[in-house]
């Protein structure tokens, strides 16, 4: 991941056009001709041994014959001649290019390498950031810099769109124009051979001019730098996507549940989600969720009220609402009550609040301001159909002045045409988000619902595990071991069984048989009933095949369930090899449920985790949900409640609930045991019962196949790394574990700052702010491992030992994104000063910098700090030369590598 170089992508002062022409409809003549009528007021440099000049400008015979070395080039040459522009702009000093060519990724040269690979290999030695190929270049309206060969251009504004579709950025440049929508960026990525949407997130994320990104997303390539990149713009700002194909997965050849279940569309949907990306399907959709975003503030909660002079309206709004997983407020007594005091006999008394069709303006507005004083209401919409009876502006300026002093969000939805066009810009002019339909209203809602869920997630304290668990690592590896060498890529379910056991999963009691008489006997061990399944590696559903026999309760049925069930198999598969059977205890718990728990490998985010409704009618009821691993509790409950089986595991009737807990924790084992076995690519644990007295799987299912990359580098969200965990010995002797924090320590770290004196507060923070908000505090815990670590040192509570350990101290480093330079602070607590545990905790930090290859660690102290100063040079840390003389703040420095 990095972004050197992009401000000379995005910041350019002089361009070259590599390919400029003067013949009309031609590529290079129409970037041209948008730079020039743009307004660039940076060189323009075209680039054409065919002409001398063009549309006025000197045109020069190769980038060579350039008056100075240009900051972006832009490229329109034929394929073949792109890798040797790159090699010359990089050797003359340039650092950034779009290239706009096509087909280089088709053509081969005669080394065998495809011409973009070429363009890669000449741009390499110079780091020149490569744009494109195969889009249609940038517009910045900021700079009046129109790059491209759009047919119009963009207006100033503060949204950045990036897509990977030439095609649907020029829709989109028509459809900005007419609804007035302004750009910071408008950026084609193309193929995304170099620059892709994590460099460029990474870009905006802290461009001060872009409030939202906006994505349309075909692929991702690097699911590793997009997430990290998401996650950490997204806490900044908006970032919203349009991902299309999502029927683009064929599943009918998945070797399992999971697999024919989960296509990757549904991951991508999990991995925009975990990194907190609002998805949304369509243009229109895209800037009408920015600007509800734009003009709302954060939802105190999910209930919505509905204000409406027609039934109608207001029940298609519900509709869709509630299809869309909304919630609908439950009006208070005391609300309904003064509603009744204001309104006439007939109205609905309930929630819409129909405030029926010849409604005056002062209606609207005493409905209105009775609703948003609901405590059981966190926002309101107010809907209108157009009557004979009030003009509909009328209404409209009564919601607008009753809504200006309201501390909840209050959003519009009038219905119609030329008769509302004044109410509707009378709401933009006030600020407040008005929707043509009440579905797009619903929908709308929806959306800041989603976001709100999004942020939550983001900065959620995850609960500690119920226990802690260590698995057999050595027994998964023989299980797969075996099952490698013998060339299989299906593991019976003895085997999955085994490999469940070891990560602490409960299975039903499983034996394996060769023959009839073999079964006979492992039934006598286990004991009466049983339930009995053919073992074969080439049958994934056994039950398909007539492969499973229930409830059998003796000898006798036993042998004649056996005899039948090869002659069906056997008949149904001939060509199918068997093993024998499985016997297990057959277990009798009439009140579980029949969950699945899945997991699988996509090729672009890698492991993902499903959970949903079990049973032989998996495929048909089709009640799943998706998450990536790694799981905490928090993210492990939240994939059980996007289910509709999780209602059901609430409890009722005679049904008792589930224990979510445990639930939760065995997803979190799953996940585990999915990261740390990169062979394993996919499992089913289908069915899995569930109910008041715990769980247990009764089958197994998995698939292996050789892999030569680390369990945890096919993940697409680095988990917590517990090879960095160390025991450290104070100078009082006592013994300290120093570890890279969790989400879990948010608490401990809340109490550690409570006991960290005033004066080493303001050392630390530069301020005197004694109290961090929910949201600082998340972002000190809740860390990606990619980009940035935090160690604590930690000693068992003396107050309560069972309990959390305490935190006494922290170190933290933030790298930038191309891993050159990472900034440091340290803090500990007040009573453990003297120690020694500072420098501990500095020397931890710098160690793993210095072995991730980060090149130097930086960081600002304040002049007073001496001790801080005193400790910072004792470990080899230099003053900046450039630090002011005069400034209250040191900045010191020290490098890592070489």
């Amino acid at each position: 991941m990095t972004i050197r170089n992009l401000d000379k992508l995005f910041a350019p002062k002089s361009v070259a056009v590599i390919g400029a022409s003067g013949t009309p409809a031609r590529v290079g003549s129409v970037v041209l001709d948008n730079l020039i009528r743009g307004g660039f007021n940076g060189a323009i440099w075209p680039v054409n041994p065919k002409y001398r000049s063009l549309q006025e400008l000197p045109c020069y015979a190769s980038v060579r014959a350039l008056p100075g070395i240009p900051d972006l080039a832009i490229i329109v040459v034929p394929p073949t001649a792109v890798p040797e522009q790159i090699a010359m702009l990089g050797e003359m000093g340039c650092r950034a290019a779009v290239v706009l060519t096509a087909g280089l990724s088709t053509q081969k040269l005669a080394d065998g390498r495809s011409l973009q690979q070429a363009m890669l290999d000449a741009a390499k030695p110079y780091l020149l950031r490569i744009l494109g190929p195969n889009g249609i270049g940038l517009i910045i309206p900021g700079l009046r810099l129109n790059a491209s060969f759009a047919h119009a251009n963009a207006a100033p504004g503060q949204l950045a769109f990036v897509s990977q579709s030439g095609a649907l950025c020029t829709i989109v440049l028509d459809w900005a124009r007419q609804h007035g929508v302004g750009f910071s960026h408008f950026l084609s990525v193309g193929d995304s051979a170099d620059v892709d949407f994590g460099d460029i997130i990474d870009y905006l994320a802290t461009d001060p001019q872009t409030r939202a990104i906006l994505l349309y997303i075909e692929s991702v390539k690097n699911a590793r730098k997009f997430m990290s990149a998401a996650r950490a713009a997204a806490r900044n700002k908006p970032i919203v996507a349009v991902k299309s194909g999502r029927n683009a997965r064929a599943a009918q050849a998945a070797a399992s549940h999971t697999g024919a279940l989960a296509g990757g569309d549904d991951v991508y949907t999990a991995a925009l989600r975990r990194a907190g990306i609002l998805r949304v399907n369509g243009v229109e959709e895209l800037f009408d969720t920015v600007e509800t975003l734009a003009r709302s503030r954060r939802l105190p909660g999910e209930r919505l009220a509905i204000v409406t002079n027609g039934g109608g309206p207001g029940v298609m709004a519900v509709d869709t609402l509630i299809e869309c997983g909304g919630t609908m407020a439950d009006l208070s007594g005391a609300t309904l009550d003064a509603l009744d005091a204001v309104l006439p006999s007939t109205w609905s008394h309930g929630n819409p609040v129909d405030i029926i069709g010849d409604a005056p303006s002062q209606r609207y507005a005493d409905a209105l301001k009775i609703v948003l004083a609901d405590p059981g209401v966190d926002a309101v919409l107010v809907m209108h159909a157009p009557t004979a009876i009030v003009p509909s502006l009328q209404p409209a300026q009564a919601v607008i002045e009753t809504a200006r002093g309201a501390t909840k969000n209050v959003l519009t939805c009038w219905s119609g045409g030329e008769a509302v066009q004044a109410a509707r810009r009378a709401f933009a002019e006030a600020g407040l988000a008005s929707y043509e339909t009440p579905d797009a209203a619903a929908r709308a809602f929806m959306h800041m619902v989603d976001y709100r869920r999004n942020m939550k997630n983001l900065m959620e304290i995850p609960a500690e595990l119920p226990e802690n668990f260590s698995p057999d690592h050595a027994a998964v590896r023989a299980v797969i071991e075996i099952a490698l060498r013998e060339g299989r890529s299906m593991l019976n379910e003895i085997e999955g069984k085994r490999i469940l056991a070891a990560y602490g999963i409960p299975v039903v009691p499983t034996e394996a048989a060769i023959d009839t008489a073999s079964a006979v006997s492992a039934a006598h061990r286990i004991g009466y009933p049983v339930a009995l399944k053919i073992l074969s590696p080439d049958i994934t559903h056994k039950s398909d095949v007539g492969g499973v026999a229930l409830n059998l309760s003796s000898k006798a049925e036993l042998i004649t369930a056996a005899e039948a069930m090869l002659t069906r198999v056997r008949n149904r598969r001939p060509d199918a090899r068997i093993d024998g059977f499985t016997i297990q205890a057959m277990i009798r718990r009439p009140r579980a449920h029949e969950l699945i728990v899945g997991a699988l490998t996509d090729p672009i985010f890698g492991p993902a985790i499903m959970f949903g409704q079990g049973g032989v009618g998996v495929e048909v009821i089709g009640d799943r949900a998706i998450a990536l691993p790694p799981l905490n509790m928090h993210l492990a409950h939240d994939l059980i409640d996007r289910t509709k089986v999780s209602r059901l595991m609430a409890g009722y009737r005679d049904f008792p609930p589930v224990d979510r807990d445990a639930l939760a924790a065995l997803l979190i084992r799953v996940a585990q045991m999915i990261a740390d076995h990169a062979e394993l690519a996919e499992l089913d644990i289908n069915p899995l019962y569930a109910d008041d007295q715990g769980m247990v799987a009764l089958d197994a299912r998995m698939v292996i196949r050789p892999s030569a990359v680390h369990g945890h580098d096919r993940l697409a969200i680095r988990p917590y790394p517990s090879g960095l965990d160390e025991t450290a010995t104070l100078r009082s002797g006592e013994s300290v574990l120093l570890r890279p924090v969790r989400p879990e320590d948010e608490p401990a770290h809340e109490d550690f700052l409570q006991r960290v004196s005033a004066e080493d507060f303001r050392l630390r923070f530069f301020s005197p702010m004694r109290q961090l908000p929910h949201s600082e505090m998340a972002r000190f815990t809740q860390i990606d491992y990619e980009r940035e670590m935090a160690f604590i040192a930690t000693r068992p509570n003396p107050a309560d030992a069972d309990g959390p350990a305490e935190t006494l101290g922290v170190v933290r480093a933030i790298t930038d994104p191309d891993n050159l330079r990472a900034e440091f602070a340290v803090l500990v607590r007040t009573d453990m000063k003297g120690q020694g545990l500072g420098e501990l905790l500095m020397r931890k930090i710098i160690n793993y910098c210095r072995q991730r290859g980060t090149r130097e660690i930086v960081g600002d102290i304040l002049r007073e700090n001496q001790a801080m100063r005193t400790l910072a040079a004792e470990l080899g840390f230099q003053r900046v030369a450039s630090s002011s003389a005069g400034s209250d703040v040191v900045e010191v420095r020290l490098p890592l590598q070489g």
